[in-house]
């Protein structure tokens, strides 16, 4: 089920306190970052770039590498989801409840997809050495193409 936007706004001001349990600064880029992410509450997808682009529109100047790291922390901590479309592109969803996406591959958009909407049949077994911690739908979306009028000369 999504998750809704209330605990998104929840893990924006539980942030400190699960940066800090974690051993983890605040520092001033951890703190941008999760403002950008967490602050307006509102469930998101975002790519590293879209957050450079973003703090720096604020007026910050943050390292790809550090945005990377930070995102991949949050990952960590349970307040974001990374989910990989390809080996280009990687989106953070801060609804980190069970649902699944359509990937809008002509704008790049990601959308939610309800995990009740989307039925799996079968799943094979995992290796002895471990299990199953979740399953990630992505239905890769094309736009259709414009109809052609037939023009009568």
């Amino acid at each position: 089920m999504n998750q809704p936007a209330s605990e998104t706004a929840s893990a924006w001001q539980r942030l400190p306190e699960v940066i800090r349990k974690a051993g983890l600064r605040l520092t001033r880029q951890r703190l941008l970052l999760a403002k950008l992410l967490f602050e307006d509450g509102e469930n998101r997808h975002t790519t590293a770039a879209e957050l450079v682009r973003q703090a720096r529109q604020s007026g910050e100047h943050i390292s790809m590498a550090t945005i990377y790291n930070t995102l991949h922390q949050f990952v960590e901590l349970g307040l974001l989801r990374q989910v990989v479309i390809d080996s280009r592109a990687a989106y953070f969803d801060t609804n980190t409840g069970d649902h699944h996406h359509f990937f809008h591959e002509d704008s790049g958009r990601l959308e939610d997809i309800d995990s009740h909407d989307i039925r799996i049949g079968k799943i094979p077994a995992p290796p002895d050495d471990s299990r199953i911690r979740r399953v990630d739908v992505v239905i890769h979306l094309q736009n259709k193409p414009a109809r052609r009028r037939n023009s009568a000369a």
